[in-house]
């Protein structure tokens, strides 16, 4: 068996790396692929915007001319700035339940960033905000929200053998939509959008939302900045964010929270459609839209997956206003299952708010750290 450093020049090594999950889970009936096209863009130096400012590697193993295992390398210069860190991030892993080959493209890894200057590692963690982060270690008889990653239950042990350590867990959960929100928490909502003057926007179409991806931008990099992990999103990749958020979204889901023209906080609720996607093998073309497109009329499962508000804001009452819109939203769409998604364990007051709903957290994403 042998590591080698994918070649980005070399169609047949990208093929590989790309198709290496679809063969492990081929009989998997929660795994999710991610779109082929959308893996090869993020390997291409050329045209995505992360190397503007950073740098990453792809890893396989291979034994005989069959591929065992595989693995990023990431050094995110605009995170290590923001959070005054010398830290690699790993991305991408899948491998055989076998600790020899997971070891060896840990190890490749390790020396990846040691031979940068990097004195710690964690992950999994992506190139862009808004990607999948963690590794599933309970919840295996779910389907993913869409986005978020699906693995084997044994990943947890190769991470361990390769010498990490929990970092920190994101939970997920669903919400009981047959109880829903308590009449106090509508009535404070309506009193604070009387009292602060909070109103919320609503849209209709996708061009409305990506005219003023700026102004997402900087309300998304206020309302986390300081946040443990966090790095500052830049003026070209909130457009390429924008732009993959919109193409599995029905605007009229997304919904901003405004004191006089200033966007103040967001909630960001998606139709799941990882039933289609399952049906695509990971190509739009020539029948892959057609399932999503059947699933996103159909589908009666909903992700609600980003609520954010500033920080002047916290505490101030727009989370209830937030939390109310996502009741309406689920109950005007007729959703069944909707799924509040990666929540981090000392997020306490998110975890507080989410209690709000009943709530039943069935699913955790480890993020795992090790010192180098």
């Amino acid at each position: 068996m042998n590591v080698h450093l994918v070649d980005l020049n070399n169609k047949s090594d990208i093929k590989k790396f790309i198709q290496l999950p679809f063969d492990l889970y081929r009989n998997n009936s929660y795994w999710v692929p991610q779109m082929r096209s959308d893996t090869r863009s993020v390997m291409d130096r050329t045209s995505h915007p992360f190397y503007h400012h950073s740098d990453a590697d792809f890893f396989i193993a291979e034994d005989n001319g069959r591929t065992l295992g595989r693995i990023a390398a990431i050094s995110n210069n605009r995170f290590n700035k923001a959070n005054h860190q010398d830290s690699a991030f790993f991305y991408f892993f899948e491998s055989i339940n076998d600790d020899t080959v997971s070891n060896s493209l840990f190890e490749t890894v390790f020396n990846w960033s040691k031979n940068r200057g990097l004195t710690h590692i964690y992950g999994p963690k992506g190139f862009l905000q808004g990607d999948g982060i963690g590794l599933l270690v309970k919840g295996f008889d779910y389907i993913p929200a869409v986005g978020i990653s699906y693995n084997f239950s044994y990943y947890d042990n190769l991470v361990k053998q390769a010498g990490f350590h929990k970092k920190f867990d994101y939970f997920s959960g669903y919400v009981d939509t047959t109880v829903g929100l308590t009449d106090k928490v509508k009535r404070v909502a309506e009193k604070v959008k009387q009292r602060s003057g909070f109103w919320v926007r609503k849209f209709e179409t996708k061009e409305e939302i990506l005219s003023i991806a700026p102004q997402l931008r900087e309300v998304y990099n206020a309302a986390f900045s300081g946040s443990e992990g966090f790095s500052p999103i830049t003026e070209v990749e909130i457009i390429i964010i924008a732009k993959r958020m919109l193409s599995l979204a029905d605007p009229r889901l997304i919904k901003l929270v405004y004191k006089g023209d200033q966007i103040i906080g967001f909630l960001f609720s998606y139709p799941n459609i990882n039933r289609g996607l399952q049906k695509t093998n990971g190509r739009l073309f020539p029948f892959g839209w057609y399932h999503i497109m059947r699933d996103f009329k159909n589908t009666r499962y909903m992700d609600a997956n980003g609520i954010g508000i500033l920080p002047e804001y916290q505490g101030l009452g727009p989370t209830a206003v937030i939390y109310t819109e996502l009741e309406k939203t689920f109950r005007e769409f007729n959703f069944d299952f909707v799924e509040t998604v990666q929540t981090r364990e000392d997020n306490v007051a998110s975890l507080g708010e989410s209690s709000h709903f009943v709530m039943d957290w069935v699913k955790t994403h480890r993020v795992y750290e090790r010192d180098l």
